[in-house]
């Protein structure tokens, strides 16, 4: 599959395999992107597997789940909603080789077993701040991530809440393990990205222009 698809947001479409960190700055913000791109999802028919971590956006995926058993130009998807205690925090802990193992079971499945032609994945990553065992493995795990993106139809969607995730070593990090970025409502390839095997053995990165543009336009005020 190589046909581009709406994300929900005006002039944004996405690309099978697409590996996206989006940056944002609080809750509505937040389902300013999740909730359109749930619902063009649910529209097209896709599988929309979705982890949520704050309260509040649990209760926009919900809403969203009501208007999808009503509404019928929403029916033709699926949408699975969990929370980061029973999938990135399982057992109060992270571990990244039964993180992705948990995307192979539900990924695989809805496509191998439910028949569906296409999976929207989504991910509020603010778990990672939690300080809980496993955690600091947050950057493996992404990086990791992008070798799993090719074994099916999919996109996987990663929300970064730029009140919480602070750190500006951290987010340089992410931007460099994916391979596209969200900010301001555009997305755009990702220049700064390494791939898996470079990054993970820390090879020397690629030379390109610093990331702070980006960073900076992610912290400034909407």
């Amino acid at each position: 599959m190589t046909t581009s698809m709406s994300m929900g947001l005006p002039g944004v479409s996405l690309a099978p395999g697409d590996h996206i960190c989006a940056f944002y700055r609080g809750s509505a913000e937040r389902d300013e992107i999740l909730v359109p791109y749930l619902r063009e999802g649910l529209r097209a028919g896709d599988k929309c597997i979705c982890v949520t971590d704050d309260p509040l956006a649990s209760d926009s995926v919900r809403a969203l789940a009501i208007e999808s058993a009503t509404d019928p130009d929403l029916a033709f998807g699926h949408l699975q909603h969990l929370y980061s205690e029973s999938s990135y925090l399982l057992d109060g802990f992270f571990g990244i080789e039964r993180m992705i193992g948990f995307w192979e079971s539900a990924v695989g499945g809805a496509v191998d077993r439910e028949g569906f032609g296409f999976v929207r994945a989504v991910g509020e990553m603010t778990w990672a701040l939690s300080g809980l065992p496993g955690a600091e493995d947050l950057l493996t795990y992404e990086s990791r991530l992008n070798d799993f993106l090719p074994r099916y139809p999919q996109v996987v969607l990663c929300l970064y809440d730029l009140a919480r995730f602070t750190d500006g070593e951290i987010l340089v990090d992410i931007l460099r393990t994916h391979p596209a970025v969200l900010i301001s409502g555009q997305l755009m390839d990702n220049p700064w990205y390494i791939e898996p095997d470079v990054y993970l053995n820390r090879h020397p990165e690629p030379t390109v222009a610093s990331p702070t543009a980006v960073l900076d336009a992610a912290w400034a005020p909407r």
